[in-house]
């Protein structure tokens, strides 16, 4: 059985500011790929029992390449785990959506 990967963006950081959908699926969320761009309060929100990836891009410094964080999330959720990769703001506007 597979699971599902989402791409979440986190609004403008704040918790209470989060769309119901996107609070909903961060907290089924079984793993979570992140940067620091949604901010220490979002991520300290997420869900206790998670697999949590660091992924954040740090100037000229990648935890992660692009091509690595992709071939995680297929693989959990070729394993069955319902991903998110949690970005900061719209990621449809700024980022890879």
């Amino acid at each position: 059985m597979n699971g599902k990967v989402y791409l979440v963006g986190s609004g403008p950081g704040a918790p209470g500011l989060l769309t119901q959908r996107a609070r909903e699926v961060i907290d089924s969320a079984e793993v979570v790929l992140y940067d620091q761009l949604p901010g220490e309060e979002i991520l300290a929100s997420l869900p206790e029992g998670a697999e949590k990836i660091d992924c954040g891009k740090y100037g000229s410094s990648h935890t992660l390449e692009q091509h690595e964080i992709e071939e995680l999330m297929v693989a959990r959720a070729k394993a069955g785990k319902n991903v998110v990769r949690l970005k900061g703001g719209d990621p449809f506007m700024f980022g890879r959506g």
